[in-house]
């Protein structure tokens, strides 16, 4: 079998200032675009479209948080905690350096006791009526309500479902950035929306960030194998499923398994090279989510 060091080559790990801010500015584009659209024609149909589609852009925000904890972002270490703290962790209730801790033991640990995102994952596959009521839960802001306590209580980061660090600060930035959101759309007349970023955030996006982590190790070939082909799962979904639910390129999971190293924006191409390597020729492919879920959740 080829080594992990043999699949690499130089391009792979190239980091790119200006595609890491076209990530993070692009993303908020579309946000401040969906809450402009609810806030200039605000009916039931503006609305439900905000509250399916802007839950892929908070998620967004917590991939590229991802992605700066891995220092693959940007190409300097200032730029990456800084945006990744300010422009990505703090605005959906995360914070980066305890996040970067944490996940940091899920690649060392993954499929173990000691794997700070187990719990996120180790029932699966569960029945049908389990996972409605997981639904439930996330869209009647049950899960949401969770992670705001925590928060108030000292932080939570809900992308790894560990504790933040014991930063007395972090409440307060968390806040003020939402204060900032809020300001913001004030000044462009549509200060109410910020209430519909909030209220999907609590609902729709908590659904949305538990679909992601099925889709990741949910009820693959073996979670417990440090082979990631075993213990990690890529999906290969079309773009408007991507958009919906796997943005920046976070449905290469498998790959970014194999080696963190590589920035998102580099991972199609590394998963290409897999490919045609033939590194990846008994792993099951999961062509969209839909199929995932079936997989994942059992009827009844």
């Amino acid at each position: 079998m080829l080594k992990h060091s043999e699949l690499l080559n130089a391009a792979d790990r190239e980091r790119s200032d200006w595609r890491a801010w076209w990530l993070v500015m692009s993303n908020w584009a579309a946000i401040i675009a969906l809450l402009v659209l609810a806030g200039l024609y605000p009916s039931m149909l503006t609305i439900s479209l905000l509250w399916v589609v802007l839950p892929g852009r908070q998620l967004g925000l917590s991939v590229l948080m991802h992605e700066a904890g891995h220092g693959t972002l940007f190409s300097t270490r200032g730029l990456n905690h800084w945006v990744g703290q300010w422009l990505c962790a703090l605005p959906t209730l995360n914070d980066l350096p305890s996040y970067a801790a944490a996940h940091l033991n899920h690649h060392r640990l993954t499929g173990t006791p000691q794997d700070p995102d187990l719990a996120n994952y180790r029932a699966y596959p569960v029945d049908g009526r389990s996972f409605r009521r997981k639904v439930i839960r996330d869209l009647t802001g049950q899960t949401g309500a969770k992670l705001v306590v925590g928060a108030v209580k000292g932080g939570l980061s809900h992308f790894s479902g560990q504790a933040a660090s014991g930063d007395r600060l972090l409440f307060f930035k968390q806040v003020l950035v939402q204060a900032a959101l809020a300001l913001i759309l004030m000044l462009l007349g549509i200060g109410w929306t910020w209430l519909l970023w909030f209220a999907t955030f609590m609902t729709s996006y908590m659904l949305v960030t538990r679909l992601r982590q099925i889709a990741e190790h949910a009820a693959v070939p073996d979670a417990n194998d440090p082979d990631p082909r075993m213990s990690t799962r890529t999906v290969i979904a079309p773009a408007w499923q991507r958009w919906l639910l796997a943005p920046h390129g976070v449905n290469f999971h498998l790959e970014h398994h194999l080696l963190p190293g590589v920035p998102c924006y580099h991972l199609p191409a590394f998963r290409a090279r897999l490919v045609e390597m033939g590194w990846l020729d008994r792993v099951p492919v999961f062509s969209g989510y839909p199929e995932v879920f079936a997989h994942a959740v059992r009827r009844g």
